[in-house]
């Protein structure tokens, strides 16, 4: 961890009105010098994921993971207006996946002009989250819809994303295939979603497998 000490946190303020419409203001403050953390300062790092950061940041985190070969997922997020689409295809080339919403999917297939179908035959996979629609696993063999798992009650959105990939990366570190590890992310949406705010919620494993289990069957 480092401190910026004339900088301010990263900062982001977001309004929504009732159907989901959204504007945010956001300073990115000590974010911008994400640059400075490099991959070879973290000797036994075994996976990453490249998300919404500092645009150097990104750059340099995409490359050096890549040439580590260390499997990363590539996230751009509210990060993709920094980009053009050869750019962003050159951060995903060393990605094991590309994960985006639905919005951001269509923004990423214009930028680069390549399917998201295209971009899983050349990277591996792609997933895309569909809010209560639930997500897609796109690979070079075909598509998988895995569906959203029925929450306790719709409280809170703020962070479900960040949930969500947190069951991809525990998938990846697992060496389970993408779908077994959409199903356990959609499980960590559905539980994120139940709770105010992005971290206030502590599932216990038990709870989580048995949640896993009742929606897909299995064990985690």
């Amino acid at each position: 961890m480092r401190a910026i000490e004339d900088q301010f946190t990263a900062q982001a303020f977001i309004t929504t009105d009732v159907d989901d419409n959204q504007i945010t203001a956001f300073h990115p403050g000590a974010m911008s010098f994400a640059h400075l953390n490099r991959i070879a300062d973290a000797p036994g790092a075994t996976l990453g994921i490249v998300s919404p950061d500092g645009r150097q940041g990104m750059v340099d985190h995409a490359r050096d993971l890549a040439n580590a070969g260390i499997p990363f997922v590539f996230d751009p997020g509210q990060g993709l207006p920094m980009f053009s689409g050869p750019e962003l295809l050159e951060l995903m080339t060393g990605a094991v996946a590309l994960a985006v919403n639905d919005y951001e999917a269509r923004v990423v297939e214009q930028k680069t002009g390549k399917s998201m179908a295209q971009i899983a035959a050349m990277i591996g996979a792609v997933i895309v989250t569909r809010a209560a629609e639930g997500s897609s696993v796109i690979t070079p063999v075909g598509e998988t819809h895995v569906p959203a798992v029925t929450a306790e009650g719709i409280v809170d959105p703020t962070g479900c994303g960040d949930a969500y990939r947190a069951g991809l990366l525990y998938g990846l570190a697992r060496n389970w295939g993408w779908t077994k590890a959409a199903r356990l992310a959609s499980v960590m949406g559905s539980i994120k979603v139940a709770h105010r705010g992005g971290q206030n919620h502590r599932p216990t494993r038990a709870a989580i497998a048995r949640k896993f289990g009742d929606a897909f069957g299995g064990t985690l």
